[in-house]
């Protein structure tokens, strides 16, 4: 069974393997990441470590049992109890509640493990797999998002209310 686990460094040539298989897939529906990210990808980990220690965010991995990543799931920009959630999953594990299920077990922990209120997401209009993920699990539309936010794209903010563990 699939385990999410805080991102650590020796997640990297996991990460990596995980970003590149499934690049085409995701440039369909967001903005590809361009070569560069590829290229300097070591040091890209190396500084969401460093973010991750300094508070400012955290980073999760779904990771398959053979320890290769199926996804990926951020919270990043913590500011005043809230933060915004990013995902992406692997294409073969698309469209079975992975991404769904995996969302709302984060919104648990954004609350329980950081002490966070509020979550964020923003999606493009033609993204309707992610549209339904955030749905399902939990978030409602809040407004528009500036395209800048969603690698030009037009579409929307999604947000969470979470219940804040004692």
């Amino acid at each position: 069974m699939p385990e999410m686990k805080r991102l650590h460094a020796g997640h990297a040539p996991a990460v990596l393997a995980f970003e590149l298989a499934n690049r085409a897939y995701f440039a369909a529906s967001i903005s590809d990441r361009g070569d560069e990210f590829y290229d300097q990808f070591t040091d890209r980990h190396s500084a969401l470590l460093a973010e991750q220690e300094a508070g400012i965010c955290a980073f999760y991995v779904l990771v398959a049992e053979d320890g290769s990543v199926l996804g990926r799931f951020n919270l990043y920009d913590f500011e005043d109890g809230t933060a915004e959630l990013g995902y992406r999953v692997a294409q073969h594990v698309a469209g079975r509640g992975v991404a769904t299920a995996t969302v709302r077990e984060l919104c648990r922990l954004a609350a329980a493990r950081h002490g966070l209120r509020t979550l964020r997401a923003a999606t493009s209009r033609e993204n309707v797999a992610s549209q339904k993920v955030l749905t399902k699990a939990g978030f409602v539309p809040v407004g528009p998002a500036d395209p800048a936010d969603i690698g030009g794209k037009p579409g929307t903010w999604y947000q969470r209310d979470l219940e804040v563990q004692p």
